[in-house]
């Protein structure tokens, strides 16, 4: 399995940096620490902040430095007291004390600058390095798991995680020293009090220390069922028309509404957790108030105590509110970084495919001739299925077309997968000019081969940036020449904004037609060694068929051709025809003898094959 760590540091994209911030690395190394429990996520979640150390010990300082001025006022009010018993002049001390109160005001304003500035650092580069493996996920990991979970790690769970790996941490280690340092003084005032105060703490303490896991394991949950929303709500909309035709508007909600129950039941536990150390927090400083003015009221009628020193200490038991919340606050923001950790880690686990950023040294040599491909006893089979593949053997020469014929599931899209080194064969190996595929970067295959996919998909955009989608150098000529073999250039013309027009999410504002030439369009465009065309043609009228037919024509004389069509006109031209049945080649050849020869061919050619546009046989003789 690859991890983050082994991905050269030459495949990845840069990173541009803020002025003055320190750059981290794409993603920490994760091995072993997709446990929810235990040290290792905490150790994930503090490699997150380590980047930006320097300016999280800075925003500390501030703290301390803004909690220090508070802890010296309760000190001067007391002087101000006993200023005043004995008739002495109290303006210098509450000048020092109003200059205490707006340092104290304006270190806590600079702190937290400088905190949500490293907080905001720290997202960006949790949510770039997500993105960046995603993208390159293999295709397998993705088809296994919800797309809607997988962009709510992105966004949701890297938010927890963006807070507890700064904020959480200043605010723990704010809340530790702060309180520790006002039990010194407490101390110095009166060591009594402070053992009735330490003595209430540690019992609410005790309890705390139940409460917080159990907060984590809530949040995780509470993620996993956003996670589960967002896939539900992605499944609709990437359907939408589907979800419409059939009238499923109420099932679909019903569906999303049960995920949004998930949560919000996740959500309430969690919330449950939370409403519990909240009132223990001010249970806590409630009862040591409580207890510090009984005892403390006692000492003082006993005439063991001072007033001045009393209210002092009780000014003191008041301050430990703040600390005290900043602590527990950052408690619950590290349990929650530390359930978000989990899922984020989890991606950084996932197999991704680690040399499609293959650099590239000089612009590649294409070759003399078209390469010619070769199956080689090629095995597949998808996960949880029987084999979809099971030793295909056959050569497509180069320079030539090669139609690939035969029912549903005989394993046509499946060799185009391959080829693409989308899936990995179990078995067997696929050649291009000799060199076994494997061999080969999957950036170099895929630049050598272009796809035209059986739902031609279109992306959000303008009909140029889908144009120019694998070739964005390609000249103002080679575009136009793109858009006249698929007749596209008559569509362009009649758009006010021509390639600049807008075709909406997932071409909606195009026809299956046009989205077919589209596509087609582009993968002509990059001028490949490769062609490979699944079901290209199908939502073609005969015209635009015959005119893309040409176009193919046109391509096999510089490329390989592979095409997976079922009629008869594509089919008829080609230079070979590869018959598949249940994964396997049952029959190789031409038309005329394929027909004679074999009689799944002779079926698929009088019934599914001879289907014209206008759904009539066409009148093609067969020979007997």
């Amino acid at each position: 399995m690859t991890t983050a760590s082994q991905i050269p540091e030459t495949s990845r994209p840069p990173v541009p940096q803020t002025p003055g911030e320190t750059p981290g690395p794409p993603g920490p190394a994760t091995e072993g620490t997709t446990t929810p429990d235990g040290p290792a996520p905490l150790r994930v979640l503090l490699s997150y902040a380590r980047p930006h150390r320097a300016v999280l010990i800075a925003t500390l300082l501030l703290v301390l430095a803004a909690s220090a001025s508070g802890l010296v006022q309760p000190l001067v009010a007391q002087h101000v007291l006993e200023v005043l018993g004995t008739g002495g002049g109290v303006l210098r001390p509450v000048l020092l004390l109003a200059a205490l109160v707006v340092v104290g005001a304006v270190l806590t304003g600079l702190q937290s600058w400088w905190q949500q500035r490293t907080s905001e650092r720290v997202v960006r580069q949790v949510r770039r390095d997500m993105v960046f493996r995603l993208v390159r996920l293999r295709v397998p990991e993705l088809d296994s798991r919800p797309t809607g979970d997988l962009i709510a790690r992105v966004t949701s769970d890297s938010t927890l995680l963006q807070n507890a790996a700064t904020e959480g941490l200043v605010m723990v280690a704010n809340g530790v020293l702060s309180i520790l340092g006002a039990a010194i003084l407490m101390g110095v005032v009166h060591l009594g009090l402070l053992g009735v105060t330490l003595g209430v703490l540690l019992a609410v303490a005790l309890v705390m220390t139940y409460l917080l896991p159990r907060i984590r394991q809530a949040v995780t949950r509470a993620q996993e069922s956003i996670g589960a929303v967002s896939a539900s709500l992605e499944r609709t909309l990437g359907a939408v028309r589907t979800v419409k035709a059939n009238g499923a508007e109420a099932r679909e909600t019903d569906h999303a509404g049960r995920a949004i129950e998930g949560a919000y039941r996740a959500g309430l536990v969690g919330a449950r957790y939370v409403a519990w150390v909240k009132i223990l927090s001010g249970v806590s400083l409630q009862a040591a108030f409580l207890a510090v003015l009984g005892v403390g009221g006692a000492l003082v009628a006993s005439g063991d105590l001072g007033a001045p020193a009393l209210i002092a200490f009780l000014l003191y038991v008041f301050y430990l509110a703040s600390p005290i919340g900043s602590l527990i606050a950052g408690l619950g923001m590290l349990q929650q970084g530390l359930g978000a950790v989990g899922r984020i880690e989890e991606v950084k686990q996932m197999p991704v495919e680690e040399d499609v950023d293959a650099p590239q040294a000089a612009a590649p040599v294409r070759p003399a001739t078209p390469p010619t491909i070769a199956f080689e006893n090629v095995e597949f089979a998808y996960p949880g299925r029987g084999p979809a593949l099971g030793g295909v053997s056959y050569t497509v020469p180069g320079g030539t077309q090669t139609a690939l014929v035969g029912l549903s599931g005989a394993g046509k899209t499946t060799m185009f997968a391959l080829l693409q080194r989308f899936h990995e064969p179990s078995a067997g190996r696929i050649l291009v000019d000799g060199v076994d595929i494997a061999t080969l970067p999957r950036a170099e295959v895929r630049r050598r081969i272009a796809y035209v996919e059986q739902d031609a998909p279109v992306m959000a955009g303008t009909l140029e940036d889908n144009l120019r989608y694998a070739a964005t150098d390609a000249s103002a000529a080679d575009v136009a020449e793109a858009l006249r073999v698929t007749r596209l250039d008559t569509l362009v013309d009649r758009l006010p904004e021509g390639l600049h027009t807008e075709v909406g999410n997932r071409g909606v504002t195009l026809s299956g037609g046009e989205r077919q030439r589209l596509a087609i369009a582009r993968a002509l465009l990059r001028k490949p060694e490769v062609l490979l065309l699944d079901e290209a043609t199908a939502q073609l009228d005969a015209r635009n068929e015959h005119a893309l037919r040409d176009a193919v024509d046109q391509a096999s004389l510089r490329c390989t051709v592979l095409l997976i069509a079922h009629r008869l006109s594509t089919v008829t031209e080609a230079d070979q025809i590869v018959v598949m049945e249940h994964g396997r080649v049952r029959a190789l050849g031409g038309h005329s003898t394929l027909v004679e020869a074999d009689s799944l061919y002779r079926e698929l050619a009088t019934s599914q094959l001879l289907v014209g546009d206008d759904g009539d046989a066409e009148d093609v003789p067969l020979p007997h």
